[in-house]
């Protein structure tokens, strides 16, 4: 090989690696920064034309609907409206059960309806039904204050708070109360619950029961049971625990994700205010960290004010992909 010919060979062998190494690297950057997928859905009444059309046009491939006392044929037909327009009906917002009710004939009544409405999810094509099994009050601790030691096989609380837990006492034998008829009631709901193909997602919103994580994810965890999960709000919790927090503690036992804001505040007597998302204390870029780290794939419903349904879908769009609650 003569000189000229073996510079040629070697400057097109440099152009070829260079070429290579460009493609690597344009290949590194759009490799996808997450392995869990998530996606996006809007809370709802009904799932009815106008509906549809409103939640598919801002973006949302999903939807979570919340009225109750719809009949199972207008569930379906609700499921097939959602269909046409290519979105998917992921949850239902059973809400609010009263399994500790002092009086027993209310507890069979709020079971019965529970049952009534996870038949009405599966109607819907939904996955899950959101569940807060029941709630308590009298002089609970503030959230500060909190930190609980309980029975890691009954589940029952043994202190509410460091120090002195006279004041708390009636909190403490009302929080025991609680757990132990809940769940009889879940149990009794697990077989109507696999039979329908839906997941009881249980969920603790402000209802000053299982308030901190690891306390909440036992209790789920304690049915060892397919058909009971966890439904995690990341903004209602804030005050109690961090969302990442949260989100470790139920790794493994998530079935479904609620997205808001809450701006913690001490001096307040909630300790803080539910705000728009990305103007409250919670660091959505480490979130959707921990999102990946504990390996959550699913849907994540938004329960939010502030935006118009483009704005929240963008934000939801730019939280997924790592950027935070930004709209730009």
């Amino acid at each position: 090989m003569n000189r000229r010919r073996f510079i040629k060979t070697v400057a097109a062998a440099g152009a070829a690696v260079a070429y290579r190494s460009s493609v690597l690297r344009a290949q590194d950057v759009e490799k996808p920064m997450f392995k869990t997928k998530l996606y996006k859905a809007l809370l709802a009444d009904v799932a009815d034309e106008a509906t549809c059309e409103r939640i598919t046009k801002a973006g949302f491939p999903g939807v979570e609907l919340m009225k109750k006392d719809v009949s199972i044929e207008d569930a379906y037909k609700a499921r097939q409206m959602a269909e046409r327009f290519g979105l998917r009906i992921h949850s239902f917002m059973g809400g609010w059960a009263q399994f500790n009710h002092d009086n027993a004939d209310e507890r069979k009544k709020s079971i019965e309806d529970v049952k009534r409405m996870i038949r009405l999810t599966a109607a819907y094509g939904a996955s899950a039904i959101l569940l807060v099994p029941c709630r308590i009050g009298g002089s609970v601790p503030k959230p500060s204050q909190f930190k609980i030691e309980f029975d890691p096989d009954t589940l029952l609380m043994k202190r509410a708070v460091e120090g002195d837990n006279a004041p708390f006492e009636a909190y403490i034998k009302a929080q025991n109360n609680a757990s132990e008829l809940s769940r009889l009631a879940i149990e009794e709901l697990i077989p109507v619950a696999a039979e329908q193909g839906v997941v009881i997602a249980l969920e603790n919103v402000w209802n000053n029961l299982w308030v901190l994580p690891d306390f909440a994810a036992a209790y789920v965890r304690s049915f060892k049971n397919p058909w009971v999960q966890g439904y995690l709000d990341m903004g209602n919790h804030v005050r109690y625990a961090p969302t990442e927090a949260w989100l470790r503690a139920f790794k493994g036992s998530l079935v479904k994700l609620h997205i808001k804001d809450f701006l913690v505040d001490r001096a307040k007597n909630n300790d803080g205010d539910f705000v728009p998302i990305g103007k409250g204390s919670i660091d959505w870029v480490s979130v959707r960290k921990v999102i990946e780290e504990v390996g959550y794939h699913g849907w994540v419903s938004i329960e939010s004010g502030g935006y118009s349904d483009a704005d929240h879908s963008r934000l939801m769009d730019n939280i997924f992909d790592g950027k935070g609650a930004v709209l730009n």
